[in-house]
């Protein structure tokens, strides 16, 4: 069973992560004039979940949403929490007996590769629910670059990894500071 400890942690933890990945995809429209993913689009997914449609030939298509934006990034946030959520659960299971020790918070001793492995694994979302529902294809193969595509994906993916670690370490960090 989560925890509410736990689930703090992949809140922040998860946040963080988003937030280093939407700082790389900046980087990468700022300097190489790479375009990022419209999370527009994915607000308009969702929001056309409530009617029943839940995949598109081409999302552009499909008629814009009220709130579609706010949705996008909420839903985008949301997911990088859920995502961080393993790694919470299976550092809380390594490190039971600190987490005990300090009862209100969970303790979170991160690992790097496990962290990246995670990070890298949650490319396969996108490759093989949101792309495909979104018109794009399984592995983004109805994209006029689908090799770029996958590149992007998994380079962002990776990021995201290595942002769920430096997250990880800065919570408990500041964990170690307010107990101290």
């Amino acid at each position: 069973m989560i925890e509410l400890p736990q689930l703090l942690a992949a809140v922040v933890i998860g946040s963080g992560a988003t937030a280093v990945l939407d700082l790389w995809s900046l980087l990468l429209n700022k300097v190489f004039k790479v375009p990022s993913l419209n999370f527009c689009l994915v607000g308009r997914w969702f929001s056309l979940m409530r009617f029943g449609q839940f995949r598109h030939r081409k999302i552009t298509n499909a008629a814009a949403q009220p709130a579609e934006c706010a949705l996008g990034w909420t839903m985008h946030y949301l997911t990088g929490m859920l995502f961080a959520l393993p790694l919470v659960l299976f550092d809380a299971g390594l490190g039971a007996a600190q987490s005990a020790a300090i009862g209100a918070v969970a303790a979170v001793q991160p690992s790097f590769f496990l962290a990246l492995a995670l990070g890298i694994s949650t490319v396969f979302f996108p490759f093989l629910l949101m792309q495909p529902a979104l018109g794009m294809g399984v592995f983004a193969a109805n994209t006029p670059k689908p090799w770029l595509a996958r590149s992007k994906s998994i380079v962002s993916h990776a990021v995201f990894g290595c942002g769920l670690y430096l997250t990880a370490v800065g919570y408990q960090y500041a964990l170690g500071m307010v107990l101290a």
